[in-house]
């Protein structure tokens, strides 16, 4: 009887150690699991940061030329006359909706249809991209214009400059009494209607490659900046996890030495 019960109770004395590793075990390998998983994730961040530190670079190189002839086509007309009736909002998504700080924009942008739909103005929009016209064709289906797709999947050119763009601020369109009237076109003795209606187009296509070229630098900053935190981010996740780790070892190798010489001292 004596014997059975102590048998017993080495069994249970010899089980109850292997329970507990076993468990240690399994936490260890799933530490290394994520471990290496993140450490994956931190390779792909860090070499979506390079390509778009490249592309923002090249973004940045166009833009300073194109930036002269926006802002010149913005201080031709910027005395002239305007008689406002309306206004048409371009709404030109970037390729990868990536941070919030993209969006903040076409909030401003509804809250400011709101006001002049409010104010009896007629309002109507033309949707560059996929995801901008989900956004925005929910609330206002009556007074989408026309939509745009696949825009963004390459650097902008001139080409690509039809309609009015708003980004960050807004990009005013000038009517042709606003050109006429404008004082740098004052220095001219006679102007032909032909000439000042092509200059007039010319001078709405620079504003909105300006525009585009700002929009395309605007995202790839912003990719750079989102991949740059991920990477981060990363970084710090590995740190924890390589402490938790250590510790989690150095706790079950301290319990095993224990038992070890636990058992040796019952012996």
């Amino acid at each position: 009887m004596f014997s059975r019960a102590g048998v017993a109770g080495l069994s249970a004395w010899t089980l109850q150690p292997q329970w507990i590793q076993v468990r240690n075990m399994a936490t260890l390998k799933d530490i290394t699991r994520r471990l290496k998983s993140i450490k994956n994730i931190q390779k792909i961040t860090k070499s979506m940061k390079m390509v778009a530190a490249a592309k923002y670079a090249r973004a940045e190189r166009e833009l300073k030329p194109a930036r002269i002839y926006g802002l010149g086509s913005l201080d031709t007309a910027e005395a002239g006359e305007s008689l406002e009736r309306g206004r048409v909002f371009l709404c030109v998504q970037q390729f990868f909706l990536i941070c919030e700080l993209l969006l903040f924009p076409y909030q401003q942008m509804k809250s400011e249809v709101a006001t002049l739909t409010a104010a009896g103005k007629e309002v109507m929009l033309v949707g560059i991209g996929d995801k901008i016209r989900g956004i925005l064709y929910r609330t206002h289906s009556d007074q989408f214009l026309v939509a745009f797709k696949e825009v963004g999947r390459k650097p902008p050119t001139f080409g690509d400059a039809q309609e009015r763009f708003r980004n960050q601020k807004e990009k005013p369109i000038f009517s042709l009494n606003t050109i006429a009237s404008a004082e740098s076109m004052s220095i001219y003795d006679d102007i032909d209607a032909d000439v000042l209606q092509n200059y007039q187009e010319y001078n709405l296509a620079n504003i909105i490659y300006y525009s585009l070229k700002e929009s395309s630098t605007s995202e790839q900053s912003a990719r750079m900046t989102a991949m740059d935190n991920a990477s981060k981010n990363a970084s710090e996740m590995i740190d924890k996890l390589t402490l938790t780790f250590n510790r989690t070892r150095q706790a079950v190798i301290t319990k095993e030495l224990i038992e070890i010489i636990s058992g040796a001292a019952a012996l």
